[in-house]
């Protein structure tokens, strides 16, 4: 029987040179939701994510995914697993095609990546998978497009695309919406949810609109540490987070608009 829960943190501590950026976080991501890590400012959330995905590594604690402790395990290691992070930095090639981008992703997932030498033919195999990969991030009509010529919000999506090329059974995405009008921000809820369908997300995400929107379930971090957890229902209407986000009895909705 699979676990409840896909991922775990037990007592996750970062220390730096004695500041404490995360303080004995104990998170539970169930299998199937998708969960967001949210906080003002210096919360801590991006520590978090790299003390998960092992860009950075535990002072103390424990990180257990699929039951099993990675604690020790290093992030290509843990990539392969399929605990695969995205929208961390724009991590496409400009100059190759939409196509080509999604083409690279599924030849890592083969053991095969950046063999760029290989014949145009022996890389047409991939093209099927790669197209059913632009579709569902509705990017089937760009294939042939340059990567750098997209708009800001449809680069988003094949970074998505080129993540799920790697199949990954977590997807953790880093800040999906940064940057983002409204248009490209109802897009990419769209493609999260599509993407969320028989795997698990965790998000970090300032906007709460979209949290409201997408997530079964929060985690509030303040100064390091777990201030609320549960439904949106449950952590907006909880004065610690108000204070948190505001300073004040103000609701977490007025400090997001």
């Amino acid at each position: 029987m699979a676990p409840e829960y896909v991922l775990e943190t037990r007592g996750l501590t970062k220390e730096f040179r004695g500041f404490t950026a995360v303080d004995s976080v104990d998170l539970r991501v169930q299998t199937g939701h998708i969960h967001a890590l949210i906080g003002p400012n210096g919360a801590g959330k991006t520590t978090v994510f790299n003390l998960l995905t092992k860009f950075l590594t535990p002072t103390r604690g424990d990180i257990l995914y699929r039951g099993e402790s990675i604690t020790s395990m290093k992030a290509n290691q843990i990539a392969r697993l399929g605990l695969v992070r995205s929208f961390q930095i724009s991590a496409v090639f400009g100059h190759m095609s939409v196509l080509e981008n999604v083409r690279v992703a599924l030849q890592q997932k083969l053991g095969n990546s950046f063999h760029f030498w290989k014949s145009e033919n022996s890389l047409r195999q991939l093209d099927e998978r790669a197209l059913q990969l632009l579709a569902d991030v509705d990017l089937d009509g760009f294939a042939q497009t340059l990567a750098i010529e997209l708009p800001y919000g449809r680069k988003r999506a094949l970074e998505l695309a080129t993540t799920l090329a790697l199949d990954p059974v977590v997807l953790l995405l880093d800040e999906p919406t940064q940057g983002m009008g409204g248009e490209d921000v109802d897009m990419v809820v769209a493609l999260v949810r599509r993407a969320a369908q028989n795997r698990t997300v965790l998000m970090v995400e300032h906007n709460l609109s979209v949290v409201s929107r997408l997530c079964d379930r929060i985690t509030v971090l303040a100064r390091g540490a777990v201030l609320a957890e549960g439904d949106y229902e449950t952590v907006s209407a909880n004065p610690q987070v108000r204070e948190a986000y505001m300073g004040s009895e103000a609701t977490v909705e007025e400090a997001h608009p």
